[in-house]
């Protein structure tokens, strides 16, 4: 070894001993097989970085053994006197069963992501006193400055190995790209000579493939292998409607093999059908990134204990390697083959045999719109968010910055990361700050980019209408050469789905969704930074609205639908279905119970695109409880569009209290009244209204709306 303890020749130190021996040595402690063997690719890629400190990719199917390289690798280089494998890894249930699985191995493994704040100390010490063979980080680290001030350039420093899991994640050609990756590239230009480097992923197609190729360096050892999976058996099951998909799940659950996931698009529809499931007496549950870190990890043992047949699950539910699952069912279709290929991937790993079931709705390609409106961001916002930023002089946090660009925060913190890996701002200590580099908006990229989504929507599309072989199928829009005919999904003849749902299962399936209702959170908090506005508003809402109720938000299975028409962009204007009238009254019925006192008026949010369909439901409304309309939340400046500053909440603040105006037209009592909307996006309107109403007299305020925008 050198004095910063690098391997000075691992050839020399490795010759005269039988180096696969040695590797298959600690293979068969790593799995707990006496005969277990590596495969060929296996052997060259941990050659290849052990013996000749080589960068090398490797694109394997889900199940092929990716870990068991870089934890043979680990052990060997261990052995030998390097230092710690570093891990770079976004999915934080692979991160605690490849933990599991290197103490098995006798390896020692730690981690540090978001969710152990208060061990990193620990784990650094730990690291520093040679203490910890393997360290797994979050990507997202990556991009934490003090991450990168106190830890990263120790690692860098003293790394024997660095793993870019996922490293399909580097790409923005990739279905999950991600800017926390990108940092990587930094990364690797600042590692000492003579690391070698793995990236791995299963879903990398060759565009991809040749991208984070390119990104590691020059002499990158590229392994590919097949990407068939053969204890997959693939199908589709068309039903017209979601109830139908309900019944089909309610009816058919029990006959999947073992435990598996149920995934869903979005995060309502996990708890919807959750819910649904559990009441026809499986035992299943909800799980997505809102999940809570503890109850996810109890969730998935339970799952993986088979004390649950399912969790019901957005992409958030990443399982690792050691996951044994009989099914996955998708009731929705990821935006792309590539991205549905990595789910089902979840499915088969141990077992011979694994059903894969997809159940497309019609509403899938309005959720892939609306996921696809929230790429990169057009060229204006980020000039003036460099602009916002030069001008401070001093750093801006993300909620500063809301202030000066109409961009969600997700968005807004997505943006900055590319542009901090562009080199046109820094993430410091309080914020972010602008660097006064040069930076050119790559106009045709991004176009080249959202083209290849849409023509990934389209191959999903003909996934589900194509009557070849649907592995077959998957495998050549991954550029698998080796694609041919699998023999074992529907088409092929080797999977045979029941297409059937009962009478008594549709019945039931109708009857939740068409029972109306979902909770208005109330806004408790005024955003931050609105004083760099010129608006004196902070901290806690004096007077909040009361929890408020809507028919259903727009994702929802069963109203949403109807929602999602009546208002569309460019929809007619009228009244009020009489469908939709009754599930209102229904909601009503259900939430009178909760109301402080009975309602003694009831007031309008003025709307300039459904005038007559808010009107007719708040006259509707005070006809019923026999009460008047009290006031107006009235439309006062029409120069300000009715969504403007919809994408964050300081923005949305200043352009409600432009707008918007109350205008009294009866008596405010100081009973509570009802305000009622069409449509509840952000809930800062229902906010200021009911602030404007408390100052005028009234009592608690009850939103009532006919939807939530999720």
């Amino acid at each position: 070894m050198d004095a910063a303890g690098r391997l000075s020749d691992p050839v020399d130190t490795l010759r005269g001993m039988d180096t696969r021996d040695e590797a298959e040595r600690h293979l068969r402690a790593l799995v707990g097989s006496d005969d277990a063997t590596l495969h060929d690719d296996q052997w060259a890629a941990i050659e290849a970085l052990v013996v000749h400190q080589r960068r090398s990719l490797v694109v394997q199917r889900t199940g092929w053994g990716k870990s068991a390289v870089y934890f043979v690798a680990t052990a060997l280089l261990r052995e030998l006197g390097a230092g710690p494998t570093v891990i770079i890894s976004p999915l934080l249930a692979l991160m605690r069963n490849q933990i599991e699985a290197a103490q098995r191995a006798g390896i020692r493994a730690a981690t540090i992501n978001s969710t152990n704040l208060e061990d990193w100390e620990s784990v650094r010490a730990r690291v520093d006193a040679g203490e910890v063979d393997v360290l797994l980080v979050s990507p997202e680290r990556l991009n934490n400055p003090s991450f990168r001030e106190q830890v990263l350039p120790q690692l860098t420093e003293t790394v024997g190995l660095l793993v870019v899991d996922e490293a399909h994640c580097i790409s923005d050609w990739g279905h999950d790209f991600r800017p926390d990756y990108r940092r990587i590239r930094q990364m690797l230009a600042t590692l000492p000579e003579g690391i070698p480097v793995l990236a791995t992923t299963a879903t990398a197609n060759s565009r991809v493939t040749h991208d984070v190729a390119e990104q590691l360096g020059q002499d990158v050892l590229v392994l590919r292998g097949t990407l068939d999976r053969e204890s997959l058996h693939l199908g589709v099951v068309e039903l017209e409607r979601p109830e139908h998909r309900l019944a089909w799940l309610a009816d058919h659950l029990d006959e999947l093999p073992g435990s598996g996931i149920v995934y869903t698009l979005t995060v309502a529809a996990t708890q919807e059908i959750a819910e649904h499931l559990r009441s026809r007496g499986h035992a299943v549950a909800a799980y997505s990134g809102q999940t809570e870190a503890t109850e996810r990890l109890a969730l998935e043992q339970d799952l993986l204990a088979g004390r649950l047949k399912c969790l019901v699950a957005t992409s958030a539910l990443g399982m690792g390697f050691d996951a044994r699952l009989g099914f996955v069912v998708n009731v929705g279709a990821p935006s792309s083959p590539v991205a549905y290929y990595q789910q089902v991937g979840r499915a088969g790993r141990g077992t011979d045999d694994a059903t894969v079931v997809l159940l497309p709705a019609f509403e899938d390609r309005e959720i892939w719109r609306y996921f696809a409106s929230l790429a990169f961001p057009p060229e204006l916002h980020v000039r003036s968010t460099l602009r916002a930023l030069t001008d401070a002089g001093t750093p801006l946090s993300t909620a500063a910055l809301e202030t000066h660009v109409d961009l969600s925060r997700t968005r807004l913190e997505t943006m900055l990361k590319v542009l901090d890996v562009d080199g046109a701002v820094d993430r410091v200590r309080g914020g972010w700050t602008a660097t006064g580099q040069e930076w050119a908006y790559d106009q045709e990229r991004f176009d080249r980019v959202a083209e290849a989504r849409r023509q990934e929507q389209d191959a999903m599309l003909a996934y589900v209408a194509t009557t070849g072989c649907r592995m077959r199928y998957l495998r050549e829009q991954l550029d698998d050469p080796d694609a041919t005919d699998c023999g074992r999904c529907d088409n092929c003849g080797g999977l045979s789905l029941a297409g059937s749902v009962s009478d008594a299962a549709v019945e039931a399936a109708g009857e939740q969704l068409r029972r109306p209702g979902v909770t208005v959170a109330p806004r408790k908090m005024w955003p931050t930074a609105l004083a760099g506005m010129g608006i004196d508003l902070t901290g806690k809402l004096k007077e909040p609205a009361e929890p408020g109720r809507a028919v259903a938000r727009l994702t929802d299975l069963g109203y949403g639908q109807q929602l999602r028409a009546l208002l569309a962009e460019g929809a007619p204007d009228g009244p009020v279905p009489p469908q939709l009238v009754d599930a209102v009254m229904a909601v009503m019925r259900e939430w009178a119970p909760d109301w402080p006192a009975r309602p003694t008026g009831v007031v309008q949010v003025g709307s300039a695109r459904r005038p007559q369909l808010v009107a007719d439901l708040t006259q509707g409304i005070a006809r019923t409880m026999r009460i008047p309309v009290v006031a107006t939340w009235a439309v006062a400046d029409d120069s300000v569009p009715p969504l403007a500053g919809s994408s964050n909440s300081a923005q949305r603040v200043a352009a409600v209290r432009r707008r918007h105006a109350l205008e009294v037209t009866g008596d405010l009592d100081g009973g509570p009244v009802l305000l009622v909307d069409d449509l509840v996006a952000t809930g800062w309107s229902l906010t200021l209204a009911a602030q404007a109403l408390r100052a005028a007299g009234s009592g608690p305020v009850l939103p009532l709306a006919l939807a939530t925008q999720s």
